[in-house]
């Protein structure tokens, strides 16, 4: 199974894996992991802004030796957010739901308001 974790869970794996659950945890670790670079940048600007205590250059150093992929933003991805219904409007979110719909992945995230783009959205 092909996981991308949006950048809550990304988060809580590296620096937290405690306040997931267990169920959760060893399906992270039994799956093929990506965090995407939609999340670094995200972690980038909300640490800028004082929004989030988190150093982006750490949590992708931490990214590898975790087991995770990067996954890269194509053009493909971008146009994809085109095709999306304007259910979520968190431009973060939007880039990681078009990003699991083109590789494909199951998204995992505990943001409940991801949930209906479909059934590749496991809401945790």
């Amino acid at each position: 199974m092909r996981l991308l974790l949006d950048t809550h869970l990304l988060l809580w794996a590296l620096a937290a894996p405690s306040k997931l659950s267990a169920v959760t945890r060893k399906q992270i670790e039994e799956a093929e992991v990506y965090a995407s670079a939609a999340s670094i940048w995200e972690i980038s600007i909300k640490s800028a802004l004082g929004k989030l205590d988190a150093d982006p250059a750490e949590v992708l150093a931490a990214v590898e030796p975790a087991g995770f992929s990067m996954l890269s933003i194509t053009g493909i991805h971008a146009a994809k957010i085109a095709e999306l219904p304007s259910l979520h409007e968190d431009p973060f979110d939007r880039m990681l739901i078009a990003q699991a719909l083109c590789e494909p992945m199951i998204l995992y995230t505990n943001d409940e308001v991801m949930g209906p783009y479909g059934s590749f959205i496991t809401v945790v």
